[in-house]
């Protein structure tokens, strides 16, 4: 750093520590006028000045003897040596060259003769200005004045000094008081209860939630041991009176900390509050404890709906048990119905078929018409336990190939279809599904059966099975050309023993029953639509395989 750069950085050092004082236009006060007073006295002299100089002017605070004003820098008979620390004393400025042309001299701004000067420098060497005594006549100083002048320079830069300290205190306690009034206009805006007390437990401090939820405000004047009863305070269960030691303000106060502590306050005329707290010990800067502060909030809801939650899980872990009962129950039937039922249909409709070659004329026909009733009979307990499987049977998830199991069907299906007059295809390939094998086949069984059973008999009978992407999944139609499905009951086909009226075909109203229960045990959805040109139209959803799920 040259010299130049140096100078440049003392003096923005020099005009900060002037500015900070912030004394420039500012009116000088009892104090400094009496000290520039009795500097006029001491020297003997009629004028004295107390002069600041910042970056362009001269400005004289107070003054003796003469109407002070500012004046430009380059002008100012102080600014010539003041920064040199040193004080300037001329008996007669009009012959010293340095000073002999200055304009306070020669008379343009006074006529200065005597002239001396005692610089106002900091603690920290920074010069402000300097204390100024001068007279149009010749003079002279003794030692003794010249040292009580240099006192007073001491008295001003300590009255400069008290003046700027009591500028910061003003400062800082008219922050501290807009802080506390932050600080009290934030506690008493939340919603969390803030409580704090003194080193010996005594309450200092309750905000505006606080007093709410306890129905009073901070008593200073109680014990520890008096305020769980004071205040309502107890365990969890609303019921056990909270110990002293218990209370989260005294575990923080005497254990430094409190974290998710709850309780529950009973406050005075109002509905009980469900509190977590937390909180730590106050310390003070020399490590000595002051007290301790807690914050609650409220969580009732919370818990109520936790217990809700709970209850909830334990009625449903009952039905689950239920189910459970219910589907082995279900089970145990079906094999009881299989074995015990339809065996012993299968060995009536053979008699009766017996009987019916056997006679001739109406007893025939009745063996006939029996024989029919049994078919029927033995048909609703097939349908009702497929049912009964479609809602019980274990689901397995695994790849399903839907053409493979197209084929099954179709080859199931053959003799009914070729007594129809049906075509079945597959429109496209069908794809490989997440799902269990056997109910799938039966689904589509069902629905192409239906398809089947339902023809219209004005024109040949058409199936037909496509399937499209539908998100991580498949959207799989088997769409007909026959009777159709109204819209109006397209909803209520799926309820159980749905039949419509419409229908030529006999039936029992379980398959689209057992149709939904399957797509709804896969996690897929099924609906019915109308077929382009006339017909239904039954779509359902299933879940694409792993593989193609990643």
């Amino acid at each position: 750093m040259d010299l130049a750069e140096r100078v440049s950085e003392r003096e923005r050092q020099r005009l900060a520590a002037l500015h900070e004082y912030r004394l420039l236009d500012s009116p000088a006060g009892d104090e400094l006028e009496a000290v520039v007073r009795v500097a006029a006295t001491v020297a003997g002299v009629p004028h004295a000045t107390l002069n600041l100089i910042d970056e362009n002017r001269q400005c004289q605070l107070t003054t003796v003897g003469f109407e002070g004003a500012d004046s430009d820098r380059s002008d100012s008979m102080c600014a010539i040596r003041f920064e040199t620390g040193r004080f300037t004393y001329l008996q007669d400025a009009g012959t010293d060259p340095v000073y002999r042309d200055n304009p306070w001299v020669t008379g343009v701004l006074a006529s200065v003769r005597f002239y001396a000067s005692f610089p106002l420098v900091t603690p920290e060497g920074h010069a402000l200005g300097s204390l100024c005594v001068f007279d149009r006549e010749p003079g002279e100083l003794s030692g003794e004045q010249i040292a009580r002048l240099q006192d007073l320079t001491q008295i001003i830069l300590a009255l400069f000094e008290r003046r700027r300290q009591a500028r910061i205190n003003a400062e800082l306690a008219e922050l501290a008081e807009e802080r506390q009034r932050w600080t009290d206009t934030l506690l008493e805006t939340i919603d969390v209860a803030v409580a704090a007390a003194d080193q010996e437990g005594r309450l200092t401090l309750f905000n505006r939630a606080a007093r709410e939820w306890h129905g009073r405000d901070a008593d200073p004047g109680l014990a520890p041991a008096e305020l769980p009863g004071h205040y309502g305070l107890f365990e969890t269960d609303g019921r056990t009176p909270l110990a002293p030691h218990r209370m989260p303000l005294m575990r923080a106060l005497h254990d430094g900390a409190v974290k998710d502590a709850e309780i529950v306050i009973k406050g005075v005329d109002r509905a009980p509050v469900h509190v977590s707290v937390s909180g730590r010990a106050l310390i003070g800067p020399s490590g000595e404890p002051q007290g301790a502060v807690v914050a609650m909030t409220d969580v009732t809801s919370a818990r109520a709906q936790q217990r809700a939650i709970e209850d909830a899980r334990r009625e449903l872990a009952a039905a689950n048990a239920d189910l459970r009962r219910s589907n082995a129950d279900l089970s145990n039937f079906a094999g009881a119905v299989s074995h015990d039922l339809v065996s012993p249909l299968t060995a009536v409709n053979a008699y009766l078929e017996l009987i019916a070659e056997e006679v001739e004329g109406r007893p025939r026909q009745w063996a006939e018409s029996a024989c029919r009733a049994v078919i029927r009979m033995r048909d609703l307990i097939r349908a009702l336990l497929d049912y009964a499987q479609a809602g019980s049977a274990p689901v397995r998830r695994e790849p399903a190939d839907l053409t493979a199991i197209f084929e099954h069907v179709r080859v199931d299906l053959r003799p009914a279809a070729e007594a129809a007059g049906a075509e079945i295809t597959a429109t496209g390939t069908l794809p490989a599904v997440a799902g269990d094998p056997v109910l799938i086949r039966q689904l589509l069984q069902n629905l192409i059966g239906n398809s089947i059973k339902y023809r219209d008999p004005s024109r040949p009978c058409r199936v037909t099975v496509t399937a499209e992407r539908a998100g991580g999944g498949w959207t799989v139609a088997v769409a007909d050309n026959g009777l159709g499905i109204p819209p109006e009951q397209r909803r209520r086909v799926f309820e159980m023993f749905t039949r419509l009226g419409t229908a030529t075909a006999g039936g029992h109203g379980i398959g689209l029953s057992t149709c939904w229960r399957i797509v709804e045990r896969h996690g897929g959805d099924i609906r019915v639509d109308e077929t382009p040109g006339g017909g239904t139209t039954v779509l359902f959803t299933l879940p694409g395989p792993a593989s193609e799920e990643r």
